[in-house]
């Protein structure tokens, strides 16, 4: 457990939706199995060539499910020389799309802590790719106070307006795409990273300031890089390859000049405004191709709805502009077919188009632009500053068909234009979008972030106390859980004295240590191994109370306490609490709930004022601001890491909302049977027992529930998408 601060860095990307392995990656497969499970890949892939790199892992989602191949159930892939693949199992064994994911992500995080304790080391970055990474990430990278960097690939905030524009309705959004579970997980993120790195000015001016907590002074552009070994234009005596009899057979003269256009069956890609444009233009019909590779089918019955939507669409705009003998759309291709197919297009003068409704970057760009294609993309996102950099092509707004049409018309009539946007594209592609430069980029900033004051290399802590010996823990919360009925307490601190020697007990509260302290002593509590006071902003050890120092420096991070009373002064309905209820790391406040904002106001509302806090809210009177890396949930977490338990061999219970975040994720939870109404949504949870007693004695019912003294009862486990 030791591990080596003289060795390299340890970096850990997370991408957890889709299907990702090394090798035959299935883009276009579903809507969750695209360009950023492409470039995940390859960024781990390549950060293993760099000298700085010790090792990284790319954590993703550990699947067992008869209908996609077995090598998504193998916890562990090897794809370059310091390079893996780490499948953490969450949630149901099946394949699941990503939004329905969220309500497993905190198991995920528990269980990506254990590998951190069993691998021995801390990741110096972590990296969360798309919302519920970010989220999964944020929440990682809070509690081992790692530097955190976001990239949101797509934002929420960005397909909500789109979709509002479509005339989609509110309750439709969230029954499809959780949209507004999204956002909040996007804000969480953001909130938390050092750094959020995108691949264009376009995504910093226009998607992210959308969000709350923006601030551009986080934002670096790294645009993502290409092989130029894989992507190259056409050589003269390259062979005949399957892909080529795959699409000929669909095309009545192979050899006109290709209009090639690469996606998966999805709307937002505006593959229909693509066929739009070629079936009303005559110059095009009479004198190209169009060939759409969208991703593989063998019954289009059989793939999901909005993909199956695309596809019958495009069947129907083929026989309603008559195209047959003159557009090839391939049932299934291969990633390796891909290159063929550029320099395919290529060799006969041809045309790559990109005409999403919106591109937050646009990888296939860059690979046709390096096969020496000329493009035409969508006017949305990252197409102008590749455009912008490379001089290769034109850009079209993807609403206009007719203008889709006319731009690729202009290049396929002017040959010495064609020529010199090929020319173009893959001269500045190699000078601007190479691996190299990308990965070169994304480690010099890594680099600086561990400079950072806040961010120290070091393991997992060890320490000598009883804690090692101890197998199992109990933590409760003490007021209206432990405390509130002197019976149920005398049952449960008769049962404490009982248990073997290897069970722990604690107590997790919102009272600063004097507080609890005065209620242990008055109930007559046996003084516990460990306590979690100050909403978890503060942990001691044993009769001599001994702080964890490492826990303390943790939450310095962007804590600015003398800033919270005069912004928070201005919101009706809030109280200062006095002085002796401030702590260091905790300012409270009484709530008056008919007056004072709701919580995700108030969130709202500091994140405005640039204030990167956690913000509790207990029994309807009661509001607690924290640093961003303290909470009753990230200190028991902290407690798995550091003395090497898993979150099955810790049972949890509580009462109210300041107990929520200790109550979710893979830990045993107990909910006492007098509990507050901000609880009330946890009902259903799979790890979280509602007890039917109250105080003290629904601890009891909860321990005989998971049978947490003996042979641990862990429940069996029902999933619904």
């Amino acid at each position: 457990m030791n591990g080596n601060k003289d060795a390299g860095l340890y970096l850990a990307l997370i991408s957890l939706h889709g299907l990702i392995r090394g090798e035959n990656m299935e883009l276009g497969r579903d809507a969750d199995t695209g360009g950023q499970v492409r470039y995940v890949i390859e960024l781990a892939k390549k950060l293993s060539d760099e000298h700085d790199i010790d090792r990284v892992d790319l954590f993703t989602r550990k699947i067992e499910d008869p209908k996609v191949d077995l090598v998504y159930a193998q916890e562990s892939e090897q794809i370059a020389e310091k390079s893996y693949i780490i499948r953490i199992p969450f949630g149901p064994k099946r394949y699941l799309r990503k939004e329905v994911l969220w309500n497993y992500l905190d198991s995920f995080s528990d269980q990506a802590v254990l590998y951190f304790r069993r691998l021995g080391r801390i990741p110096d970055v972590i990296h969360g790719h798309y919302a519920d990474a970010g989220y999964a990430g944020a929440q990682i990278a809070r509690l081992l106070a790692s530097p955190f960097i976001f990239t949101g690939h797509s934002l929420g905030r960005v397909k909500r307006q789109r979709l509002e524009e479509k005339g989609v309705s509110v309750p439709k959004m969230e029954a499809r795409y959780n949209i507004s579970h999204r956002i909040e997980a996007e804000e969480f993120a953001l909130d938390t990273a050092a750094k959020v790195i995108v691949s264009t000015k376009q995504e910093i001016d226009e998607q992210y300031e959308l969000y709350e907590h923006y601030d551009k002074r986080r934002k670096i552009i790294i645009p993502p890089g290409i092989d130029t070994n894989t992507f190259y234009p056409p050589k003269r005596f390259e062979g005949h390859q399957p892909i080529h009899n795959e699409i000929f057979r669909f095309l009545n003269e192979p050899y006109k000049p290709v209009i090639l256009a690469l996606s998966r069956a999805d709307e937002r890609k505006n593959i229909e405004g693509l066929i739009h444009a070629f079936g009303g233009n005559s110059y095009l019909k009479q004198n190209a191709n169009l060939v759409i590779l969208a991703g593989g089918r063998s019954d289009i019955r059989q793939v999901d709805p909005g993909a199956r939507k695309v596809f019958f669409n495009i069947l129907y705009l083929i026989d309603k502009y008559d195209l047959y003998g003159k557009i090839a759309y391939p049932k299934t291709h291969q990633p390796g077919d891909v290159p063929f197919v550029y320099r395919y297009a290529a060799k006969t003068k041809g045309v790559f188009v990109n005409p999403a409704l919106t591109e937050p970057f646009g990888l296939t760009l860059l690979e046709a632009g390096a096969s020496g294609l000329p493009i035409v993309a969508t006017n949305d996102g990252g197409p102008e500053g590749i455009i912008g950099d490379c001089n290769n092509g034109l850009l079209i707004d993807p609403l206009k068909s007719d203008e889709i049409g006319h731009a690729i018309q202009k290049i396929l009539q002017d040959s010495q234009l064609w020529r010199i946007y090929s020319r173009n594209g893959m001269r500045n592609i190699k000078r601007y979008y190479s691996w190299k430069a990308h990965t070169k980029r994304y480690v010099s900033v890594i680099k600086k972030l561990i400079k950072n004051k806040y961010y120290k290399r070091n393991i997992m802590a060890e320490s000598k106390s009883r804690m090692p010996t101890i197998d199992r823990l109990i933590i409760t919360d003490i007021d209206n859980t432990l405390i509130g009925d002197k019976d149920a307490l005398q049952r449960f601190t008769e049962q404490l004295k009982n248990m073997k020697s290897n069970i722990g007990f604690g107590v997790a509260t919102g009272r600063r240590l004097e507080l609890t302290m005065d209620a242990l002593k008055e109930w007559n509590i046996p003084a516990p191994d460990l306590l979690i006071t100050s909403v978890g902003s503060e942990i001691y050890y044993g009769k001599k109370l001994v702080i964890d120092q490492s826990w303390s420096n943790r939450l310095n991070y962007q804590w600015y306490p003398e800033k919270i009373p005069e912004i928070m002064g201005k919101l009706p309905g809030l109280t200062l609490q006095p002085k002796k209820d401030q702590r260091k790391y905790k300012v409270s406040y009484f709530v008056d709930m008919d007056k004072a904002p709701d919580q995700r106001e108030i969130i709202r509302y500091l994140r405005e004022h640039h204030l990167k806090v956690k913000v509790i809210h207990s029994h309807e009177a009661y509001l607690d601001i924290l640093p961003i890396r303290a909470s009753k949930g990230l200190a028991i977490r902290y407690l798995f890491m550091k003395w090497g338990l898993t979150p099955e061999q810790v049972l949890v219970a509580g009462d109210s909302g300041n107990d929520e975040e200790m109550l979710l994720g893979d830990t045993l939870g107990v909910v006492v049977g007098n509990f507050s109404p901000e609880l009330r949504h946890l009902y259903g949870k799979p790890r979280i027992y509602f007890a039917e007693k109250s105080y003290a004695d629904g601890i009891i019912e909860g321990i005989e529930y998971y049978n947490f003294l003996g042979k641990i009862r862990i429940p069996e486990e029902e999933y619904a998408e």
